[in-house]
């Protein structure tokens, strides 16, 4: 089923800006403005791409301005799009930066909705969390919903403080996946297993457990213990990775890092 979508402004379009442009094409856009020097990738005709603001079209009349810039270019970026304030609902997916922050820097009046999503956008898995500030509407919400819901799956915060975790384990957490597979595949090859051999197993060990997770109505807690046989194989490599001092713990610190490091970008 596709969507109704208002003309859309969309400021940076490398890889999480691309993958949501491609899923809204998707779900039926007609008419959007990209702006960006060196967009990720071409689009057909209903994208209109221009590498500043001052290029935009005279007379175009978003309903939503989606951030995807980074974080560290919204202090020089967004006054120049401060004259869609009054219109256009802002959409950001710029990790750190606070709506308070934001509405700043659009002059004070504007409807902001910050959002994470992830990676897995790209093949419309992702999972976003979004916030809406004090100013956005219902229908605001409504249309950041609705545009985030073409990469994946959309939950929703009342309390801001709560993306700054939210980044971290969602917005983080295909690296640390992509980790588990890049350490898996050396360890097989540290027991002698051929490279190739080694790298297609971790891949497909880690894709086929995520797909199984996520086609499961059981916890991952649940799932972990069925594959894990008394005194077998499995539990003996357990012991090792969730001893006091290693995965358990070792995540909590990384996810605690990030965090911080969100905070830390807020501005």
């Amino acid at each position: 089923m596709t969507l109704t979508l208002p003309p859309l402004l969309l400021v940076g379009c490398g890889k999480m800006g691309g993958a949501m442009l491609a899923g809204w094409l998707e779900q039926g856009l007609s008419d959007c403005v990209v702006v960006d020097p060196h967009p990720a990738a071409g689009f057909d005709g209903r994208v209109t791409l221009v590498p500043d603001a001052a290029s935009i079209p005279a007379g175009f009349a978003p309903g939503a301005v989606v951030l995807a810039i980074k974080p560290q270019e919204a202090p020089a970026t967004l006054p120049a799009y401060a004259r869609f304030a009054q219109g256009a609902v802002f959409i950001s997916i710029m990790a750190g930066r606070s709506i308070a922050a934001m509405d700043a820097a659009l002059g004070g009046a504007a409807r902001v909705v910050r959002a994470m999503p992830n990676t897995p956008a790209a093949i419309r898995q992702g999972f976003t969390v979004g916030c809406p500030g004090p100013r956005a509407t219902a229908a605001d919400r409504a249309l950041a919903d609705a545009l985030l819901s073409a990469i994946g799956e959309v939950a929703w915060v009342e309390d801001e403080a709560l993306i700054d975790p939210v980044t971290a384990v969602s917005g983080g957490g295909p690296a640390y996946v992509f980790l588990l597979a890049e350490v898996m595949e050396a360890a097989a090859v540290a027991q002698g297993i051929p490279q190739d051999l080694a790298r297609r197993m971790a891949r497909a060990t880690v894709a086929g457990s995520g797909a199984l997770l996520g086609a499961s109505t059981e916890d991952a807690a649940a799932l972990r213990r069925a594959v894990t046989s008394p005194k077998g194989t499995t539990e003996r490599a357990l012991a090792v990775l969730m001893a006091s001092d290693a995965w358990p713990a070792l995540m909590d610190q990384a996810i605690a890092a990030a965090t911080a490091r969100s905070r830390e970008l807020a501005g």
